[in-house]
């Protein structure tokens, strides 16, 4: 008789081969992706909507009556800026709290702050929203989302999002 010789792996090899491969492919994942940094942009780019859509239903409002100088909103009380008298939001923590931001995903830096090694300057007609995930660390400097009220007639609010550091 003849001895025939095994020409290949058996399945049991092939099977280990793949299996250790797929542990490793897990390990390393983590390290070539930033899911933390997606989800922290699509928190922010949720709140600036947040903040556009209250400042955008406050107006409203205020086109009605003009003489209002406040507004109950989602619990919370708007005050309307008066440097332009455009009917918008005051950039202040009324503003943000009926936006939704609360302070316990998002930490507020009230406008006129200075800067700080965690969190970037506001004047004093700015609010920014920092993650509370990166709040504590110099990413807050770059990772936050900034309410301007307008400061003259006829002018809407800006937003504005910087994620470089998210």
């Amino acid at each position: 008789m003849r001895n025939q010789a095994q020409g290949g792996f058996t399945l049991i090899e092939l099977i280990v081969v793949i299996v250790i491969l797929g542990i490793l492919a897990a390990t390393a994942l983590p390290r070539f992706s930033n899911l933390g940094g997606d989800a922290r942009t699509a928190s922010l780019n949720a709140v600036r909507g947040a903040m556009s859509a209250t400042a955008a239903s406050a107006h409203g409002s205020w086109l009605l009556n003009p003489a209002n100088a406040t507004i109950a909103y989602e619990g919370a009380t708007i005050t309307y800026a008066t440097t332009a008298a455009s009917g918008y939001p005051k950039a202040d923590t009324g503003f943000t709290t009926a936006s939704g931001v609360n302070t316990a995903d998002y930490t507020i830096v009230a406008a006129g702050s200075a800067a700080t090694a965690n969190a970037p300057a506001t004047s004093a007609t700015e609010v920014a929203v920092i993650p509370n995930s990166v709040a504590g660390s110099t990413k807050g400097l770059t990772c936050y989302v900034k309410y301007t009220e307008p400061t003259a007639v006829n002018t809407v609010p800006v937003y504005t999002v910087t994620t470089t550091g998210c």
